[in-house]
């Protein structure tokens, strides 16, 4: 009997202690689970405001893509032509919802994009981002009300004088002063926007040049022996509501002399509805000495086989033909130097270029969205 009993308190004993080490876990975890309860119930961060705008990976700032002329439902222009308007969403950070109706203030940040620039680009100023305000107008205050943690900023902008061999980017920040209830948030970039610019038309963007031969020979008459390659792509920049420009060949804007090799084309659509027409290339630089024959262009849409929503816009120029030539292939200090000691136009060193085929330009549209500028996948 003795051992039993001793055997049964040996039981007992080891029950009760996995009874108590339960009941103890059991009591840490309700612990916990109200304790962090508690914790979420209070703001774990700071009501900061931030703009909605990431930088890109490569130029440092955030592309944004502008209709050239905002125009209401019925198609006509809502301020004027080639001029737009851009909401730049705004927020308030944390872990809590905005409880209050507050101001902040926005202005021109007179600093970011000139540090930007330098390191960046160091003493190429031909590479230099550069500043639009004086195209753009905004509201110096945005109001946020309780319950909301989103604001929206309207920037106008004024395109009607814009050249895009410039690149043109809007610098903002949120301003701190000793009455500001809500600071800019503290994190880099995240209480300022570098808003790098692009207003477009129904042709302007990406084109697909991989169908775009150019041919190139010292000589004039050796552009027709010359076999030619294909590019990759080619960038139209608004010029008007039916005009682009492109950079001419293989040119981009990291050449120092863009400006001298603009080929403005302009859309004259020959059907209703503009689904058909012609493009008419042209110069003003006499000295690129730009031949072109007219093209042709064909607009059409196709939806999505498998995401059904989704439309494909298209725009093929066909019939590219046009000559000219890089005349300042040696820089342009050295032509004007041969200008300048008489020596003939036509008998300085130059490259000659040709460029045949067609270039494709395709917007994916999501038709889901009613916004124009936010329905297109840029």
């Amino acid at each position: 009997r003795q051992e039993g009993r001793v055997g049964f308190t040996n039981i007992k004993g080891k029950n009760m202690k996995k009874f108590s080490i339960l009941l103890a876990t059991v009591f840490a975890v309700m612990t916990l689970n109200t304790s962090c309860n508690d914790e979420w119930t209070e703001e774990q961060y700071e009501h900061y405001i931030s703009f909605t705008a990431p930088l890109d990976d490569k130029g440092g700032v955030s592309s944004i893509y502008v209709p050239a002329t905002r125009r209401n439902a019925d198609g006509t222009p809502k301020f004027g032509e080639a001029i737009s308007n851009y909401q730049l969403p705004m927020i308030v950070s944390g872990t809590t919802r905005n409880d209050a109706n507050f101001t902040v203030k926005v202005g021109h940040d007179t600093d970011t994009l000139a540090i930007l620039n330098y390191d960046r680009f160091q003493q190429r100023k031909d590479l230099h981002y550069k500043d639009m305000s004086a195209m753009a107008s905004y509201p110096e205050t945005v109001n946020f009300t309780a319950g909301s943690d989103i604001s929206l900023l309207d920037i106008r902008f004024d395109f009607r004088n814009i050249d895009m061999v410039e690149k043109w980017v809007l610098p903002i920040m949120v301003k701190d002063d000793a009455t500001s209830t809500h600071l800019s948030h503290p994190r880099k970039h995240y209480g300022k926007a570098l808003l790098r610019v692009f207003p477009y038309n129904a042709y302007s963007g990406n084109y697909s040049a991989t169908t775009l031969l150019m041919a190139t020979s010292t000589t004039k008459n050796g552009l027709d022996k010359a076999d030619g390659t294909g590019l990759e792509t080619a960038r139209a920049y608004f010029v008007s509501d039916d005009e682009v420009f492109f950079y001419a060949g293989d040119i981009d804007e990291s050449r120092v002399d863009r400006r001298n090799y603009k080929i403005k084309a302009k859309f004259t659509p020959t059907t209703a509805g503009g689904s058909t027409g012609t493009v008419t290339f042209s110069s003003t630089n006499p000295k690129m000495h730009l031949e072109a024959k007219q093209a042709t262009y064909t607009v059409y849409d196709r939806m999505d086989d498998v995401q059904q929503w989704l439309k494909h816009h298209y725009i093929i120029i066909n019939d590219i033909n046009y000559t000219f030539c890089d005349y300042t292939v040696r820089g342009e200090d050295y032509y004007n130097e041969q200008i300048a000691s008489g020596v003939d136009d036509d008998k300085i060193f130059k490259n000659w270029y040709k460029c045949t085929g067609t270039l494709t330009l395709e917007r994916r549209i999501n038709t889901q969205i009613p916004d124009e500028d936010q329905a297109i996948e840029w």
